[in-house]
């Protein structure tokens, strides 16, 4: 049984290490700093050591070199909260056998591992990566894909979402995710289930939102050939496709009265019926739900069950808007800059200051999917090296001089941009509850989706 130590002064990340890494045959102690790292390393062996870089008594790098002193076989995989080309280099540069960004994936860290430790010692440290890692970072964060990326920030919002998910995750329990539109509330649904038991198991994600009323009931449960007209077959729902998986259910508040008594017996029973069927199916499926609207006043109304809201409630976690987590917004933008080079095939190094100030000093009413299409935007235009102020988008240069020093030159422009205004300053006063901007623009919440979705929020 190979024995691996942890080093790291976030005891949640020691937990979620100590009882994956367990399950797989691995015997694992953990510890809180460098100098109790130190400690069980002089007094045993270990066939791996897994590091932060950032210790409260010490850096990676310094326990790194320490380590070496001791051993020189010794095999270190360095973690690190943010990808930092430098500080990858420099850490196989002095003997770490390869480097890995948080938050961790627990599949793709259990394939280092065995990489490490099925390595001999002519590998350590390993030389290619030193030579190569610059070019993956550039081209490419240390993740799966950018579609199940999840960045944890710095910012205190963040770091406590990732701790909260970090616990509940390994758990049965049902979350809700609370949050404005665009915070990122489908990566952390897919974070938990990455960090979950049924992480090998589909994760099967439906939009409420965007769900017509009269199919949402087959889009759950399938139906039986000839149950409605145009049900020429059988057809599985989400719940079945998700079985021994996860279930995310995106703006949960949009779903019908019968729907959710439906899926509250699902909850209750884990069982089903297709629509037009008669016969039960049992599923073993975690639901993760989230809003952006006040279920409570949903309740109060009658319009959301109040039953339902509670077994869904099991666990909550609350994401903070961009605009109150802006010191985070340079990590985002890093990252977003990473993946708009990979899919558009460019070499953009990022945003001049001056760039950057106004990026920093934007409301972000779309939160990250604004941000993310912008930067995307930003690359692709770009000409030079750095991304500079006149490639931004009109709305931003308007938001930060008061007025646009790129007035739209048409009507129809003009009229964009005023539709655009007018829709986040009614999102803003009623605290991004799309119902009740829906009803205050006198257009239909389908129709608001809509126009959120061609303004990029």
């Amino acid at each position: 049984m190979s024995k691996i130590l942890i080093i790291d002064d976030e005891i949640e990340i020691c937990q979620l290490l100590d009882r994956f890494l367990t399950r797989k045959g691995f015997k694992v102690t953990t510890t809180l700093s460098a100098n109790d790292g130190m400690r069980e390393l002089k007094g045993g062996s270990f066939d791996l050591i897994i590091s932060d870089f950032r210790l409260p008594d010490r850096s990676g790098l310094e326990l790194l070199k320490d380590i070496k002193g001791l051993d020189p076989n010794s095999k270190v995989i360095i973690m690190t909260g943010y990808s930092d080309i430098r500080m990858a280099v420099e850490v196989i540069k002095f003997g770490a056998y390869d480097y890995i960004s948080k938050p961790l994936f627990p599949e793709e860290l259990f394939n280092l591992i065995n990489q490490a430790l099925n390595a001999g010692p002519e590998n350590t440290p390993k030389q290619v990566n030193a030579g190569n890692a610059e070019k993956k970072s550039a081209t490419q964060p240390s993740v799966k894909s950018d579609t199940s990326e999840y960045l944890v920030g710095i910012s205190p919002n963040g770091k406590d979402v990732f701790k909260n998910l970090s616990i509940v995750a390994p758990t049965g329990l049902s979350v809700m995710l609370f949050g404005e539109t665009g915070t990122g509330k489908e990566y952390v649904a897919k974070e938990i289930h990455r960090l979950s038991a049924r992480a090998e198991k589909p994760f099967i994600a439906i939009d409420c939102g965007a769900l017509p009323k009269d199919i949402a009931a087959s889009e759950f449960f399938g139906h039986e050939k000839g149950s409605f007209t145009g049900a020429l077959n059988s057809r599985d729902g989400k719940f079945k496709l998700a079985d021994g998986g996860t279930l995310f259910l995106d703006e949960i508040g949009n779903l019908s009265y019968e729907v959710q008594l439906k899926l509250l017996r699902v909850l209750q029973e884990q069982k089903f019926t297709r629509v037009g069927g008669s016969n039960d199916i049992s599923v073993d499926v975690r639901i993760i739900a989230a809003t952006n609207e006040n279920l409570k006043e949903s309740m109060e109304s009658g319009e959301f069950r109040e039953d339902l809201f509670y077994r869904l409630n099991e666990f909550n976690i609350t994401l903070g808007s961009l605009r109150n987590r802006r010191e985070d917004i340079p990590l985002f933008i890093d990252r977003f800059v990473i993946y708009a080079n990979a899919q558009l095939d460019k070499k953009i190094q990022g945003f001049d200051d001056e760039a950057m100030d106004k990026l920093l000093k934007y409301q972000w009413p779309g939160n990250l999917r604004e941000l993310r299409n912008i930067v995307k935007r930003s690359v692709l235009m770009a000409s030079g090296d750095m991304i500079s102020v006149d490639v931004l988008p009109e709305e931003i240069v308007y938001n930060q001089q008061g007025g646009s020093a790129h007035s739209p030159d048409s009507l129809k422009e003009a009229a964009h941009h005023a539709e655009r205004e007018r829709i986040i300053d009614v999102l803003n006063k009623t605290g991004n509850n799309k119902s009740l901007a829906a009803r205050i623009l006198d257009i239909d919440r389908k129709t608001l989706y809509n126009k959120l979705r061609s303004f990029d929020l």
